[in-house]
């Protein structure tokens, strides 16, 4: 019964004439916003960020290239609130110096300059962050 009073007294004002009127309840406050809906974020978010070096780790996992690829450039990133946060990234990936055989930290490789073993590459990838479980999903990525 309790939430019925609190919702009429939160959703019903009185007007100078003592008739009710609805109030911001019932207003339409912001119609761009659509719960669920991917958005556009800043490609240079800590999340975004994140989720980006999820998929070059996921990248070095599946390939047989000798050297590890990292990030170079977010292009476009999107959010969507789901059970929570799923990432919808465009990336270009480079082949850094650094060997897969050694593991090193990814912000300590430098990027190929040798144009015989430079490549980049341009991946879409989408990364699920659910951060009260700790876990970290790449269900999708694509590079060519």
């Amino acid at each position: 019964m309790w939430p019925t009073i609190l919702l009429a007294l939160c959703c019903l004002t009185s007007d100078t004439h003592g008739a009710h009127s609805p109030d911001f309840c019932s207003k339409d406050l912001n119609s761009s916003v659509r719960p669920g809906f991917p958005k556009p974020i800043k490609t240079n978010n800590p999340g975004v960020l994140k989720a980006a070096r999820h998929s070059v780790e996921k990248f070095n996992n599946c390939t047989n290239d000798i050297f590890l690829f990292k990030e170079s450039r977010v292009n476009k990133a999107l959010v969507q609130v789901v059970k929570g946060l799923k990432y919808m990234l465009e990336l270009e990936i480079g082949r850094t110096t650094c060997r897969k055989t050694m593991h090193p930290n990814l912000d300590n490789c430098d990027f190929q300059t040798n144009p015989a073993l430079k490549r980049t590459l341009n991946c879409y990838s989408e990364v699920w962050v659910i951060p009260w479980l700790h876990s970290v999903e790449v269900p999708v990525l694509r590079c060519h």
